[in-house]
């Protein structure tokens, strides 16, 4: 692949042309709570296109669907997800420091440091907030009520995380990776920090990120460095990085032991064992997942005349299989065409083309299934904080 040429291509897709910004909110805002519908609005934040504003502060934004047209997610209409308040780093200051009981050797890098003393690797892989569709739950749960759009999908540039760490070197009992960055805590909350079993710190595709489609970071995502751990959900892609400690005991930090945790065994193993405890588990892999993007469900479509749906794919690391639609209720299906794959971690555009016969309402439902096997759920599975949402999508449309 011609590096260059594909991020040009994808991202100047779309353009200057959108939805109009109430049609955006609606698409985005489908089935949320009344509250969370209300507060929405589309808001600009410094370097960003308009998002849909879940909250200030911090800062919450949710990227319009329109976007998700494309196969790379472009920087200025990437959502932005914070706990706490957003830093500004300057990168001639920034250092990266790796030590903890199971680090031989504590190191200190800054960022031509980095780049001249470890090889660079990217990935393309689709970074999506534990929370995404939290809105969509009934009943409905607390916290950021997210509909569709806090995801997005990059090409993610830096060094492996597994280069750092052995250049530090790794103790006999390193057991994991605590991840901290330069965001810094509430009066009263904790600061917000996570960690890694040490298999997925070094996996040869977890990052240490300077760029994301070819450009540096944008503060709001991260500046100067963040961590990119493809298949896991966001939480563990610890923005503004600036330490690592490699521990020889589970980390009982609140976003470890307490936050972002689901019931034990409800979603299958966690594959975190040292966080695991009798009751619960941390969240981890994203499931598979797809959506239908365009036209957007509640569009109006012509009688007796083709129509192509466009709709997105992903999950967490298999790879997308095949895509199946169903326009009578599930009681047939019929395959999608899926798009480039861009890799396992990325997600897969898929394609339907369909003609209705005759004028009225109609819903199309969409699932998908990842080459390990899995497919989406038929029905939602309650969970106190409102992850893992993945259940068959119904978009509904009109012909006319």
């Amino acid at each position: 692949m011609d590096r260059r040429r594909f991020l040009l291509g994808s991202s100047s897709a779309l353009g200057a042309s959108l939805l109009l910004p109430n049609r955006l909110i609606a698409a985005a805002n489908a089935d949320l709570p009344a509250g969370a519908v209300v507060s929405a609005v589309m808001d600009a934040l410094p370097g960003k296109r308009p998002l849909i504003k879940r909250s200030f502060r911090p800062p919450n934004y949710e990227t319009p669907l329109a976007f998700y047209r494309q196969a790379l997610t472009p920087n200025d209409a990437f959502y932005v997800r914070w706990h706490m308040g957003v830093p500004d780093v300057a990168l001639a200051e920034w250092r990266l420091r790796v030590a903890g009981p199971a680090a031989i050797t504590p190191r200190e890098f800054t960022h031509p440091e980095l780049l001249r003393k470890f090889k660079a690797h990217e990935v393309v892989a689709i970074n999506q907030c534990s929370g995404n569709r939290r809105g969509l739950f009934t009943p409905h749960v607390p916290g950021v009520q997210w509909g569709y759009g806090a995801m997005g999908n990059a090409v993610w540039r830096g060094v492996r995380l597994k280069d750092v760490l052995e250049d530090a070197g790794l103790a006999a009992g390193a057991l994991e990776v605590k991840a901290d960055g330069a965001d810094a805590p509430t009066l009263t909350g904790p600061d917000f920090v996570k960690s890694l079993p040490m298999w997925k710190a070094l996996d040869a595709d977890t990052l240490i990120a300077f760029e994301m489609n070819g450009e540096p970071l944008p503060r709001w995502n991260g500046f100067p460095a963040r961590l990119v751990v493809p298949g896991w959900t966001a939480t563990y892609w610890t923005k503004a990085l600036t330490e690592l400690s490699v521990l020889d005991r589970p980390f009982d930090g609140f976003w470890m032991k307490t936050a972002y945790r689901v019931p034990r065994g409800l979603f299958g193993a966690s594959g975190f064992d040292s966080q695991d405890t009798e009751q619960n588990s941390p969240i981890t892999a994203i499931r598979v997942n797809s959506l239908v993007i365009d036209p957007a469900p509640g569009a109006t479509l012509p009688v007796n005349r083709r129509s192509e749906v466009l709709g997105i794919a992903w999950d967490g690391g298999s790879g997308i299989s095949n895509v199946e639609v169903s326009l009578d209720g599930g009681a047939s299906w019929r395959e999608a065409r899926l798009g480039r794959d861009l890799g396992r971690y990325s997600w897969r555009q898929w394609r339907f083309s369909l003609k209705p016969a005759q004028a009225g309402a109609f819903t199309l439902m969409a699932r998908a299934r990842a080459r390990d096997g899995s497919t989406q759920a038929d029905t939602l599975i309650p969970n106190p904080a409102g992850y893992h949402h993945n259940v068959v999508q119904e978009a509904d449309f009109h012909a006319a």
